[in-house]
């Protein structure tokens, strides 16, 4: 199995991806998926103690936020924060109306719309744990 070639191991068939999700350890996942609903449209599909998973109706990716110290977490040796440089990058349509909608709602943001010379456009959010929430446009 390579890079440019995924394959199943056994019988050379590509490898079947029927979801995909991102966890993310955070102090307080409530607060990160409060954001997450509040500012970007994503709704709880399960939630625990210490635990919330969240699906957005637009996208394939869902985004689970675990509490730091969950004693079922493993393995055990990655178990700390999500940390300096995670962030979480999501296309949407006009990066400048969702700038100033969020803003106005009051989260924090980073980076205001930019452009690169490769032409992406986006702006960042922090949410209450520090998870930076990227919207990105291609222009």
């Amino acid at each position: 199995m390579d890079a440019v070639n995924p394959t199943h191991p056994t019988d050379g068939a590509p490898v079947k991806i029927s979801a995909t999700t991102l966890s993310l350890n955070v102090p307080d996942p409530e607060a990160s998926a409060a954001f997450a609903r509040d500012h970007l449209g994503f709704a709880t599909a399960m939630e625990a103690d210490g635990f919330v998973s969240l699906h957005h109706p637009d996208s394939a990716l869902d985004v689970v936020f675990l509490r730091v110290g969950l004693e079922t977490f493993k393995p055990a040796d990655i178990a700390g924060p999500a940390g300096q440089g995670t962030l979480l990058a999501l296309t949407v349509d006009d990066v400048d109306a969702e700038f100033a909608r969020i803003a106005a709602a009051g989260a924090t943001a980073v980076t205001t719309p930019e452009t690169e010379p490769w032409g992406e456009r986006y702006c960042q959010f922090r949410d209450p744990n520090g998870i930076v929430w990227q919207l990105v446009a291609w222009v």
